[in-house]
């Protein structure tokens, strides 16, 4: 199909999008299992199946079937089962099956009430260790009882949580996530932690098979200390647990090494300290204190991804070489997500896998001869590919999308680096619309991401797309207070400082773009979501250079904000550390509802009402301060929507959402 013969992308295509969502090669390596989900549109569902991959024997065969989903495959370690979870029992229950590789029915490990989290094979494949979260009585009730079902819940009560919700999921059970054991021949269950106040993540078997390491914040109050977790070594024979002396703060992706004595996981030191690189430490279990960080001197983002609209990057667990020398790990730096290896001894650094794109949910064969991966570019959202770690060379072996994305003309790409406020480096990407022509100039908006703990990159952004299509040139940046640049950059407004370097970055990103031959500099906007929609109410609040605003799931209050989010009293250590009853000054002069009374831009309002990261609240006081100033607005409101609805919602509301946006910027930068 020529060029000419192409369309532009459509909000509805969004049903026809398939994405991958796990991705895993077979200890032999001739074989990868992958799960992919796609969207059911007569009934506004997404299903995910898994499909299986023999490698250099023709296209991928479907597993798995049905109006269920079965999500987060791993092979067990003999190559002879595949353990999921699937919700095809009951689809507000997911249970942990296996499924015989070489042909038979899958069958349910399982039969609990409950959240199954993460999981880990024995290394004989004879038994797996996982995570469980038992439903509070009144649930499980509504669960197994059509009447009480029809009725829901009649109260809760929260006595002990300070988290106590979770946006995307609702108000938490009682109780906590603890380890368990299967025995898949038997079926047999065994509980090995148990706590009412804490809870264990990451379980990882010990390659002898006598030990699962875990994580776990044993403090006395969890909830008023959420970054003081620490490492756990559980003893199968004995039933003892040990914990592992290491740095203070938040740590996970456990890996050991190949013969038990060490152990390498992703963290930072520091307490209340988010805006830290993860890097990657070691330890040897064998000498307290000996934990250290291999990649401190790098500066960059270890475990970090890149955001997109049609899933996220996958964070592997490291992986070492077969020789307990090397280790492999992700990096999350300048836009992309990037595979290295790390030397032990020398710490010498090695870059195995940099391209313009990420690389998500790695995974190797027993002999480190291959490796698969979920691969992602800007123009394709997912493919699973294989890199041959002897050679170098890689094979892309899917085509998932491409029938529909082979019709679309999605418009051009340009990386630009400019400087910021104070002469700083910054990177930006300009998408500039099907059929650009430069001799125009065009309306255009500025997105600015969420977080802010994170970047934009190399990453498929269907969002993007769609408003390139309508004639608008997309521009968007990664200003200070992302991730991806370095310790420096995202500290930089860390401590009270949201809304000052960060909105300098994004005016030198707009002076940037103004001055472009083809940008109109009379119709230009601006949109963002979750912090970006904290930026955008900012913006309106402290410029009119912008014709139009759309601000999404915004923070405008962080007075009220404070315990209302399921992040809940965390936010105040981004700020001065003090709630607002010890010092309202700093969380009143950074809240963009302070500031709105100078607004006249006309600025659309989005929100979910279950939005529980930011309360709809937050939107609300926007909307009825701009009514009040005489603003020109609106309010969009999704109901039974999180705060994620743009990645993670209903088809049918992310449609309208995109619609919404589309329909304010044609009124007011087209008109």
């Amino acid at each position: 199909m020529t060029q000419k013969e192409k369309r532009p992308i459509t909000a509805e295509d969004l049903y026809s999008f398939e994405v991958i969502k796990s991705c895993q090669i077979s200890t032999d390596g001739k074989q990868i299992i992958y799960g992919l989900q796609s969207v059911n549109r007569e009934n506004e569902k997404k299903y995910t199946h898994l499909w299986r991959i023999i490698i250099g024997e023709g296209n991928p065969q479907q597993f798995t079937f049905g109006e269920h989903s079965n999500t987060a495959p791993q092979w067990s370690p003999d190559g002879k089962w595949i353990a999921f979870l699937s919700n095809r029992q009951n689809e507000k229950q997911n249970l942990l099956y296996i499924l015989p590789v070489d042909g038979g029915e899958a069958f349910p490990l399982t039969d609990f009430h409950g959240d199954i989290g993460e999981f880990d094979w024995a290394p004989d494949s004879k038994k797996i260790v996982f995570q469980f979260r038992e439903y509070d009585q009144e649930d499980i009730e509504i669960l197994t009882d059509d009447k009480k079902e029809k009725l829901g819940r009649v109260a809760r009560r929260i006595e002990d949580r300070v988290f106590f919700k979770l946006d995307g999921y609702g108000y938490l059970p009682k109780n906590r996530f603890h380890l368990w054991t299967v025995d898949i021949k038997t079926k047999a269950l065994k509980q090995l932690t148990d706590s009412n106040i804490h809870e264990e993540s990451g379980p990882i078997w010990s390659p002898d098979g006598k030990k699962i390491a875990f994580f776990s914040n044993r403090s006395d109050q969890p909830d008023l200390n959420p970054s003081r977790t620490d490492l756990y070594l559980f003893d199968l024979e004995d039933g003892s647990e040990h914990k592992v002396i290491t740095p203070e703060g938040p740590k996970g992706k456990a890996s050991f090494s190949p013969d038990g004595k060490m152990l390498a996981y992703v963290g930072h030191e520091g307490l209340k300290a988010g805006y830290k690189n993860g890097e990657l430490w070691v330890i040897d279990l064998e000498m307290p204190d000996s934990a250290h960080s291999l990649t401190a001197k790098y500066d960059f983002d270890v475990g970090g991804g890149v955001i997109n609209d049609l899933g996220s990057v996958i964070i592997s667990p490291p992986v070492w070489s077969d020789d307990g020398k090397v280790i492999y790990f992700q990096v999350g730096r300048h836009g992309r997500t990037s595979l290295h290896k790390i030397d032990l001894e020398s710490e010498w650094l090695d870059t195995l896998l940099e391209f313009d794109g990420v690389v998500s949910g790695f995974s190797m064969d027993e002999q480190q001869k291959s490796l698969a991966y979920i691969r992602g570019t800007l123009t394709d959202p997912c493919q699973v590919a294989l890199f041959n770690l002897t050679n170098g060379e890689q094979d892309v072996l899917t085509e998932i999308n491409h029938s529909l994305l082979d019709q679309i003309d999605l418009g051009k790409f340009e990386e630009v680096w400019f400087k910021g406020a104070d002469n700083n480096d910054l990177q930006g990407w300009i998408l500039k619309p099907p059929g650009f022509d430069p001799q125009k100039q065009y309306p255009s908006i500025m997105e600015i991401h969420g977080g802010p703990l994170t970047q934009y990159g190399f990453f498929f952004m269907h969002e993007f797309f769609y408003l390139a299509s309508h004639g608008y040139v997309v521009y968007f940046c990664n200003p200070r207070g992302g991730q991806g640049y370095g310790e420096a950059h995202a500290k930089a407004i860390y401590y009270g400082k949201w809304g000052t370097v960060d909105f300098a970055d994004l005016m030198a990103w707009a002076d940037y773009m103004k001055v472009q031959p083809y940008i109109d500099p009379n119709r230009m906007g601006v949109t963002g979501g979750s912090y970006g929609g904290y930026m955008t109410v900012w913006i309106i609040g402290h410029t009119d250079r912008f014709k139009a605003a759309v601000s999404q799931r915004c923070v405008s209050n962080l007075i009220s904000l404070w315990g209302a989010s399921d992040f809940n009293w965390s936010f105040q250590t981004i700020f001065d550390d003090k709630a607002p009853y010890e010092n309202l000054d700093v969380l009143w002069e950074c809240s963009p509802i302070k500031h709105i009374d100078t607004a006249s831009t006309p600025t659309l309002v989005i929100h979910s009402l279950q939005d529980l990261r930011c309360a709809i609240e937050q939107s609300e006081q926007v909307y009825v301060a701009l009514k009040n100033l005489g603003v020109e607005t609106e309010f969009l409101i999704f109901p039974d929507s999180p705060h994620g609805v743009s990645r993670t919602g209903r088809t049918d509301r992310k449609i309208v959402r995109l619609q919404g946006i589309l329909d304010w910027f044609e009124r007011y930068l087209k008109d």
